[in-house]
């Protein structure tokens, strides 16, 4: 069964960073990435990295956020720059493998103004 740990989150202030750490129980998969959400709301891509090594980003963060990963450690991250009030979410890992989708616990980012 795939297992995603995430960590990282938090409270910070606006203009401020925070990188968030998704360590997958298995080292290969066709997509990883990060969504969020907010109450009310349907969960929305941010960001993702494929196996290729592509990556995609929401244009709201786009300059601001960035997806990498370690394979060694089968892990990836968020590195999260420049954060805005709006950014305020929780934030989840998503790894997807032949057509499955697997997600993390999700993890609380703050952004306070």
């Amino acid at each position: 069964q795939v297992q995603l740990v995430e960590s990282g989150g938090g409270l910070v202030q606006a203009g401020g960073s925070l990188r968030l750490s998704c360590a997958a129980s298995i080292s290969l998969f066709h997509a990883m990435g990060w969504y969020r959400q907010t109450p009310g709301k349907q969960r929305e891509p941010v960001a993702v990295i494929r196996n290729s090594g592509s990556t995609n980003y929401v244009d709201s963060i786009k300059g601001r956020f960035t997806i990498s990963r370690d394979n060694a450690k089968n892990t990836v991250y968020l590195q999260m720059n420049s954060l805005k009030p709006e950014d305020t979410a929780v934030y989840y890992c998503n790894l997807e493998l032949s057509g499955i989708h697997y997600w993390g616990q999700g993890t609380q980012v703050t952004v306070s103004s």
